[in-house]
């Protein structure tokens, strides 16, 4: 396999990772598990008008481990939540990575409220021999529509 395939598939891992310990219910055993995907010095952030004001722009592995904890168990934001990741690129250069995919979200909130949503996702990476870390986490949502029979929410 080229080092390129082998990044490649680094990084399709540390994002399917992810995506997996972003889901409810959340995976047993798992506590603590985000923040392993990130760089120390990591930026996460929400992109375009909807997300910047919902998001904003959080740094360091810790505090954004910590952010995204709030949507997630025990915390009661999702009764359930799926993440779909389509097929994306990806492009390598020496030591670091970038990829874009389309990511579909169904949301159950506690409140009984559904969504569907899509978003862009641009992720940087770093590489290390036998891991990717996400460096830089941008996130834009493209659509979104409630679930459910008209009117019910």
């Amino acid at each position: 396999m080229s080092a390129v395939a082998d990044a490649r598939d680094r990084v399709e891992a540390v994002l399917t990772r992810y995506m997996r310990l972003c889901d409810v219910p959340v995976p047993p055993g798992t506590e603590g598990a985000l923040a392993a995907l990130f760089t120390e010095d990591a930026v996460w952030e929400g992109a375009g008008t909807d997300y910047v004001a919902k998001f904003g722009r959080t740094q360091g592995r810790e505090a954004i481990a910590g952010m995204l904890s709030e949507y997630l168990p025990p915390n009661p934001h999702f009764r359930s939540n799926v993440h779909l990741l389509f097929p994306g690129t990806i492009d390598v250069t020496g030591g670091t990575a970038r990829g874009n995919w389309l990511m579909q979200q169904l949301s159950q909130y506690e409140s009984g409220a559904q969504e569907l949503m899509v978003a862009r996702l641009d992720v940087t990476f770093r590489l290390a021999p036998q891991e990717a870390l996400i460096s830089g986490f941008r996130t834009q949502r493209l659509f979104s529509a409630p679930l459910g029979p008209e009117g019910e929410q």
